[in-house]
């Protein structure tokens, strides 16, 4: 297992469209394990297979809730393989969502609260499900990269704008600490 470099904003890799997974083989499966080890070390509940700079249909998720209230998070890792989503309930919710391509920014993002997702596990198993939540918001956040959609082109301009700034700003003072 390796932790892959995460490509970051404004890398034109992640603008690109991922392409479909032909076949679910050992290669692929390698690809997942660096790819849950790269996001546990970031560290990060979500990952796509473009943010580690490889252009094809796969992302991982592990929301890593606590047990019980106080507890130790468990690692509960979801492998999402060709990825879609069915259908999309009506009703949005807020959530403040961050990512590992635009380090330490967060802003508010409308998506919608439930989703039906079909995909392929790292075996090559069909899965289809209804999902709500944190799962589903991730789940679409995660699909956005795929398309090359960041959670930032959901924003008006000017919040875009605030965060690509902040971002520019923290880099230039972690430049300085660096020299």
């Amino acid at each position: 297992m390796a932790i892959l470099p995460i490509v970051e904003v404004p890398d034109p890799r992640l603008r690109q469209i991922s392409k479909p997974v032909e076949q679910v083989d050992e290669e692929i499966r390698t690809l997942v394990r660096d790819m849950f080890e790269t996001m546990y070390d970031a560290p990060g509940i979500g990952i796509a297979a473009i943010q580690v700079g490889v252009p094809k249909r796969i992302l991982v998720i592990d929301l890593q809730e606590p047990e019980e209230e106080g507890g130790e998070p468990v690692k509960a890792p979801r492998i999402f393989i060709n990825p879609e989503i069915l259908t999309a309930s009506e009703q949005e919710v807020p959530y403040n969502e961050g990512c590992l391509s635009i380090p330490e920014q967060y802003a508010e993002v409308d998506r919608p609260d439930r989703i039906r997702a079909r995909w392929l596990d790292e075996h090559g198993n069909a899965h289809e499900e209804e999902i709500d939540g944190l799962l589903a918001v991730c789940l679409q956040h995660e699909m956005d990269h795929l398309n090359g959609i960041l959670f930032i082109d959901h924003l008006s301009r000017l919040k875009r704008e605030m965060v690509l700034k902040k971002l520019a700003k923290q880099r230039k003072e972690q430049g300085k600490k660096a020299a």
